[in-house]
Formats: structure tokens, sequence, C-alpha cells
């Protein structure tokens, strides 16, 4: 027995993407936890759970209203992980790696939006 989302890659992505970003955010300074660690943090897990909750409605415009809402806050992620660059808490390596999953992830996330009807 399973929830319909589980068998999104979209969500199980998202789902790897989540615990990738919080490994990475528990590098960040002390100073920074109710700063852009919580921001990183609650963007990325946000990108999942809205593929979840949306997936639950019967409505495809409202899951398609959802799945914006993941796109959104991918970008929110991406946004941090600039700042993360820009102070010195992650490095170029760490950023792009992490840049190309959030990238490959949005368009998934476009493409699957983008077929339903």
């Amino acid at each position: 027995m399973s929830f319909k989302f589980e068998k999104l890659i979209i969500w199980q992505d998202s789902m790897e993407f989540g615990e990738i970003i919080f490994k990475i955010s528990l590098a960040f300074p002390k100073d920074e936890n109710f700063n852009l660690t919580s921001q990183i943090r609650r963007a990325v897990d946000s990108v999942a759970l809205n593929i979840s909750e949306g997936c639950i409605l019967q409505s495809n415009p409202e899951f398609k209203r959802f799945l914006g809402y993941s796109i959104r806050s991918i970008a929110e992620v991406v946004t941090c992980l600039y700042k993360a660059k820009n102070r010195n808490y992650i490095d170029n390596v760490v950023f792009e790696e992490n840049y190309k999953f959030a990238y490959k992830l949005m368009n998934h996330i476009i493409s699957f939006r983008n077929k339903l009807i």
C-alpha cells in the first residue's frame, strides 16, 4: 500500500534533494541558524510537500498550481545556494552539483505539469 505521490519520480527526487540540502546546511555557521539555514531547509522541504499535497487533489488545475509552488521553491533554494557560495559556506563544486540537481528537478516538474490536462 502506498500513496499515489510516492510513485512520482519528481517526488522521489525532491525527497532526495531535501536530504542533500539538509546535510549541506549542517555545515553553515551557527549564526545562520535562523536565517539562511532555516530558509534553505524550508524551501527545499516545500518542493516535496507541495508535490504530495497537490497530488492528493482530484483537480488537475489545483495540482498544477501546487507544482508551480514547488518550482518556485526550487528557485528559492538556488538563490540560497548562491548566497551560501558567496558567503563561502560551500565551495564551487558543491554549488555546481546542487545547481544542476535543482535545474534537472525543475525541468522534470515543468514537463510533468505540462502533461497534465
